[in-house]
């Protein structure tokens, strides 16, 4: 799957490959995920995973990596988690989208979203959902251009540096799935 979109000022393109599992990618992938979450906003998580850990927890099938036409740079990456084992919710995942902070404004996540969304919808799931702190608006203003919609608060779930934090619940239905 390869997918370009225009890339704001840059005269390039971003290009959306499936993530490899190579010393390039999982090095850009695992900086670019310690990078947000160095930011604060992105996560209760403040450490990335070690790839063991990442690619354990993440389906193969729906990651995607942000690509720089131009330099081969990643930008950024997105990824899914299933919620539960139980197959009642086989068509529920959560995902993860990152952008490096150097590709920001570049169209980047709005392009590793559509990919998501056409490669979960082909494979027959039917709801994405996503957990984002309220403060992070440049997340929720992608998710909500995505298509999803908040729909719920978790008040105070969990603390971040020492201080409690809320999180809204975010999901997108596949308009696609009976």
């Amino acid at each position: 799957m390869a997918a370009a979109t225009p890339t704001g000022d840059d005269p390039g393109s971003v290009e959306i490959w499936p993530m490899k599992d190579d010393e390039a990618d999982i090095s850009a992938v695992l900086s670019i995920y310690q990078e947000g979450l160095d930011g604060g906003l992105a996560s209760f998580e403040t450490q990335a995973p070690d790839w063991e850990r990442f690619d354990a927890a993440h389906l193969p099938a729906h990651r995607f990596v942000a690509v720089d036409a131009v330099s081969d740079a990643v930008l950024g990456w997105v990824a899914v988690a299933p919620i539960s084992a139980r197959a009642v919710y086989a068509g529920v995942v959560e995902h993860s989208v990152y952008v490096g902070a150097a590709a920001r404004g570049r169209g980047v996540g709005k392009a590793l979203m559509a990919a998501l969304i056409e490669s979960v919808t082909a494979a027959g799931i039917w709801t994405l959902q996503a957990a984002v702190f309220p403060e992070n608006t440049s997340s929720l203003a992608l998710h909500r251009a995505a298509g999803f919609r908040v729909v719920g608060v978790r008040e105070r779930i969990a603390r971040r540096d020492g201080v409690w934090r809320d999180v809204l619940l975010l999901e997108r239905r596949s308009p696609e799935i009976d």
